[in-house]
């Protein structure tokens, strides 16, 4: 299966296994918003942990395989409408972030409330680098998160981001030692799981009020902008040299 779910003392566990990289695509995402969107009106759930097995959180989508590497277009326009779902969800969600969240597997994280991170953990938001605009909603939710100077910073260099510097960022809200991702996690899960649910849900939705509606916007832009990039060559240098492993060479156009 590409999703495990499990439940234990208040505490939901969606991992994600499509080891080492957790690609997604519109199944997969469908997958957690189905199993998050679930736990909402199960009382022997408070909060959701989301996991990945192997190496690494999510490296997003695999534009060299599957839907992405036939359609870009109609492979992101699927995912998007289910990715959209994810910010419907009413109970709290914390990302245990392991080895990298690359561009829409930072999507991913960021669509959680809290991340968790160790140090060698790595986010990247390397969109300008594979030339196309971002997506998965990053134009809203990093720049909610870090801010928009932060955010620019991350989103036109492409650069990769430590763990220790996402905590200073607060884009990682907890920095586990080697080893301890998960046990970190989960005690902030059981933290916020001995708090009253039903506070938490109504203080949980004041702060993210509106949220949903804008990144739905942002999905819509996001895609129109991923059209016009889509079909140019700096676009397709991009994928290229990342799926070979080498520096891109772009040339605006």
């Amino acid at each position: 299966m590409d999703l495990s779910v499990s439940v234990s003392d208040g505490v939901a566990l969606l991992e994600m296994r499509r080891p080492p990289a957790n690609h997604f695509d519109e199944t997969l995402i469908g997958q957690i918003v189905d199993a998050a969107k679930s736990f909402d009106d199960d009382p022997a759930c408070r909060v959701i942990v989301l996991a990945s097995e192997g190496r690494h959180f999510c490296a997003g989508a695999d534009f060299g395989s599957g839907d992405f590497a036939r359609d870009h277009v109609a492979a992101a326009e699927r995912l998007y409408r289910r990715a959209a779902e994810l910010f419907d969800v009413r109970t709290p969600m914390i990302a245990a972030v392991q080895g990298t969240a690359v561009g829409g597997g930072l999507g991913l994280a960021c669509a959680a409330d809290f991340r968790v991170a160790e140090p060698f953990t790595r986010f990247v938001a390397n969109f300008a680098r594979l030339g196309f605009h971002q997506g998965f909603g990053v134009s809203v939710t990093l720049p909610e998160i870090i801010g928009r100077q932060a955010a620019a910073d991350m989103l036109l260099t492409g650069r990769r981001v430590g763990g220790e510097e996402a905590l200073r960022l607060r884009l990682a809200d907890r920095l586990a030692t080697p080893g301890a991702l998960r046990e970190t996690a989960f005690a902030l899960a059981a933290e916020i799981a001995a708090s009253a649910p039903l506070a938490v849900r109504s203080i949980r939705a004041t702060l993210r009020a509106g949220l949903e509606s804008r990144v739905r916007e942002a999905l819509a832009h996001e895609l129109a902008e991923q059209k016009i990039h889509w079909s140019t060559a700096d676009s397709a240098e991009g994928i290229a040299a990342s799926l070979e492993r080498r520096p891109p060479v772009f040339r605006g156009r």
